[in-house]
């Protein structure tokens, strides 16, 4: 590969991560207008969009150990936005859902929260919106596929 090739991919590098950690930091200034953290707010928005869970499943979706899980359960639990259920198949199974006062925090949060990304993302065409997608979805998968070896 000659050095031009090189500067190339140093420089998109560069305007990826950028841009990653630029978007990042904007969601999460988002996200902390509702009172919650990161990783409350992405378990709530799982369990609002996906429903009840087992504390594994949500553990293995975000690729957390089930202990800092139950931490953050453990936080929204004792603000009574989610509640623990055993699982009636499976007893070792403990099953997180939101609470009515949950549903209802979300109900109000999550359209705002959409339309703050609709806002973001409001400089891209849908033609850009569905070429960054795949783009960055080959990346991704090529970059995933060279862990494995």
């Amino acid at each position: 590969m000659d050095n031009d090739q090189h500067q190339l991919d140093l420089r998109l590098l560069r305007v990826y991560m950028k841009s990653a950690q630029s978007v990042s930091e904007f969601m999460k200034k988002d996200i902390s207008r509702y009172g919650v953290d990161i990783g409350a707010f992405h378990i709530l928005e799982f369990l609002y969009n996906k429903g009840p869970h087992a504390i594994q499943k949500i553990g293995e979706k975000f690729s957390i150990p089930s202990g800092s899980v139950t931490y953050v359960v453990d936080k929204l639990e004792k603000k009574g936005l989610v509640q623990r259920e055993v699982s009636t198949e499976d007893r070792r199974l403990v099953i997180i859902k939101l609470t009515d006062e949950g549903q209802a925090l979300f109900d109000d949060i999550f359209p705002k929260h959409t339309q703050t990304i609709a806002d973001m993302f409001s400089v891209l065409t849908d033609e850009d919106k569905h070429q960054l997608t795949e783009l960055l979805k080959k990346l991704g998968l090529s970059a995933q596929s060279k862990l494995k070896f």
